[in-house]
């Protein structure tokens, strides 16, 4: 007796639709399962034969053949123990049931019960995509699944409760979720208005945060840098209902998405540790998974002491520049998004005070030239925005005077992407001023007469490459932005330059 029942696998952050075949036939007792299968596949066949013993049902003591198709695909993870289960009670005339426009998926306990699956988003974006009516899945999933519209979402909490409602004895009722989007605002342990100080250094998170553009703070320690990066994430817009779901699927396929939340609603803010590996970093490991620069998709990536991280820091460029990072295994290429803001702080030497005007340096001109040199030049092209963090003095931090909050901030930063938006709506591959190539500069990036005359003395006196045109230009767009101008002024472009890097380019 052949049955098939249909169930979803997920590759990188995409899903495929995967038959499972289940032959049962007379010889002698045998369970294989074919289709290349890891472990967690081969081992689902202990699981559901004590899985079906203990729902009060019989597992046949036959040849049984289990085909996960396509045969050419890598399967990965438990998700096929609840179609294997059921397909064996379909072939063995257990249960009769016409399971051809739906969907299952879920691991299963011994005892029958459904647990928590990774990757449900994805499978239910592709399912809703191939046709397929109905989803039955682990109940504590279906708020997740439920997100794709078009599905009928049905939680199951075991596969005796399965089973009988497929016989019609029991009905589950479909899964009835929430509607309508409400973004959230971020949530930061640090307000602007709590940074004393610094005001040079907040405007210019400021246009990173309005252009999604990179940013490095350099400064002494204790000048307030990783503050001023946790505050970053309190100024930036909220996710639009499409950003949330792009950052969902990522966090659901690395396992990382909160049990008691569905949707997440806020960009993400990661900050790994120096000593994080080049896999942790941008993905990989034995069973590939999103590293640090995925998970912090439309959201924030902060590296604090910056050359700590030393030659990980190579495998950001490709990221930096496309937006995507691609992992080429022996059995394929797997891509994930991104899209992120990268904001990093460093010291100017191991010591921490070259250049600081009260305390004196004790390294040597060799060190410091090594310690910065951690840091590779095609790097630090990639990041437009250059900033000083000094020393606060004693007068700022004693102040009473509060700073404006960042909710203030914020209003700027959401009107400015905003109108970032509403420009570049016919380039869907930019999403901000921080995207724009040299196509969309020219047709975005208009000066006026005074603009044009300051932009050209910079470029004469200041050497700069074309990389460095391009990206004051960029900077100039966001600062116009955030004043509500039209056209790029002379202001907008000389604040741009104040944020080259100190080294001549």
């Amino acid at each position: 007796m052949l049955a098939r029942v249909s169930s979803c696998a997920v590759i990188g952050l995409e899903g495929l639709i995967v038959t499972v075949e289940v032959d049962v036939a007379t010889g002698m007792p045998l369970f294989s399962v074919v289709g290349l299968g890891d472990a967690a596949v081969q081992e689902s066949r202990e699981r559901v034969r004590s899985a079906i013993r203990n729902s009060g049902l019989s597992f046949p003591m036959r040849r049984i053949t289990v085909n996960l198709a396509p045969a050419d695909l890598r399967k990965a993870g438990p998700a096929y123990d609840l179609p294997i289960a059921l397909g064996l009670l379909i072939a063995t005339e257990q249960l009769d049931a016409d399971v051809s426009d739906a969907a299952f998926i879920g691991e299963l306990g011994l005892d029958g019960a459904l647990r928590h699956t990774d990757g449900i988003l994805p499978m239910a974006a592709i399912a809703q995509a191939h046709g397929i009516q109905t989803l039955y899945l682990p109940a504590e999933d279906a708020a997740e699944a439920a997100l794709i519209e078009g599905l009928r979402i049905m939680p199951v909490q075991s596969l005796y409760e399965l089973v009988e409602h497929l016989s019609g004895r029991r009905q589950i009722q479909p899964y009835c979720g929430q509607t309508g989007f409400t973004p959230t605002i971020p949530t930061a342990s640090v307000d602007f208005a709590d940074v004393r100080g610094q005001e040079h250094v907040k405007r210019a998170l400021e246009v990173a945060a309005a252009g999604g553009h990179n940013v490095l703070m350099s400064g002494p320690p204790g000048a307030g840098k990783t503050m001023l990066a946790r505050a970053l994430h309190s100024i930036l817009p909220p996710l639009s209902f499409a950003e949330a779901l792009e950052v969902t699927k990522i966090y659901s396929v690395a396992g990382q998405l909160p049990r008691e939340t569905p949707l997440i609603r806020e960009r993400p803010f990661c900050a790994p540790h120096h000593t994080v590996s080049t896999a942790g970093l941008v993905g990989g490991g034995s069973r590939v998974k999103p590293g640090m620069i995925s998970l912090a998709h439309r959201g924030v990536l902060f590296l604090d002491e910056l050359p700590e991280f030393g030659h990980r820091l190579e495998v950001l460029r490709q990221p930096l520049e496309d937006r995507i990072v691609t992992l080429s295994r022996a059995h394929g290429s797997i891509t994930y998004p991104a899209a992120f803001m990268l904001v990093a702080a460093q010291n100017p030497c191991p010591c921490g005070w070259h250049g600081d005007p009260e305390r004196v340096c004790t390294c040597s001109p060799l060190l410091i030239s090594r310690y910065q040199r951690r840091v590779s030049g095609p790097l630090l092209d990639r990041i437009d925005i250059h900033v000083e963090a000094p020393r606060v003095n004693y007068d700022k931090l004693s102040s009473l005077t509060h700073g404006e909050t960042s909710a203030a901030v914020r209003e700027r930063v959401t009107a400015a992407r905003q109108r970032q938006s509403e420009r570049l709506h016919n380039h869907p591959r930019c999403r901000s001023n921080a995207d724009l190539g040299p196509a969309e500069i020219r047709t975005f990036c208009a000066l006026d007469n005074a603009g044009q005359s300051l932009l050209k003395s910079a470029v004469q006196r200041l050497n700069l490459s074309a990389r460095s045109y391009h990206r004051i230009l960029r900077l100039a767009r966001t600062i116009a932005d955030l004043d509500g101008a039209a056209q790029i002024a002379a202001v907008h472009i000389a604040e741009a330059i104040q944020y080259r890097p100190r080294q001549v380019e």
